[in-house]
């Protein structure tokens, strides 16, 4: 189980993956808005995009962004979204491994918390996170969109 920072030349390879992570989604903009937000987000400390290959195949990835905050003595939180693993390799860690590295690097930046939404309700999904080290007790998500 071989598990890096994602790099320009992966993109591709993502884009493919998060096939897997939404039945439905929008369209993706032309080709140079996509690369422009990639470039974007690979150029910001912050943000880290992980990937997990088996062979040279991107088949997991997860993107965690550190944000910067003047409360819990100025230490930061960190997001992570978009945990997606191939169909074909769900069920053998590559989340959970996923999950390690993106929580290694907050925890190395000096977050206080890291958090993560899923739009799953299965029992399944929400023990995987539970047993990546997340609690679902606490605190209620709730999540804005545009009309």
């Amino acid at each position: 189980m071989h598990v890096r920072e994602l790099q320009a030349s992966d993109l591709d390879a993502l884009l493919r993956l998060y096939a897997h992570l939404h039945e439905q989604d929008l369209p993706l903009p032309d080709r140079a808005q996509v690369e422009a937000v990639w470039k974007e987000a690979l150029d910001n400390p912050r943000i880290r995009y992980f990937g997990g290959y088996e062979n040279e195949r991107l088949v997991a990835g997860c993107t965690i962004t550190l944000v910067p905050n003047l409360t819990r003595a100025c230490r930061p939180y960190g997001v992570i979204e978009n945990v997606v693993t191939h169909a074909s390799f769900r069920g053998k860690g590559w989340g959970r491994r996923l999950l390690q590295e993106a929580l290694a690097f907050a925890w190395a930046g000096g977050c206080y918390k890291v958090m993560l939404l899923t739009g799953r309700k299965d029992d399944a999904t929400l023990r995987f996170y539970e047993g990546a080290g997340f609690s679902r007790e606490g605190k209620t998500g709730f999540i804005a969109k545009p009309n």
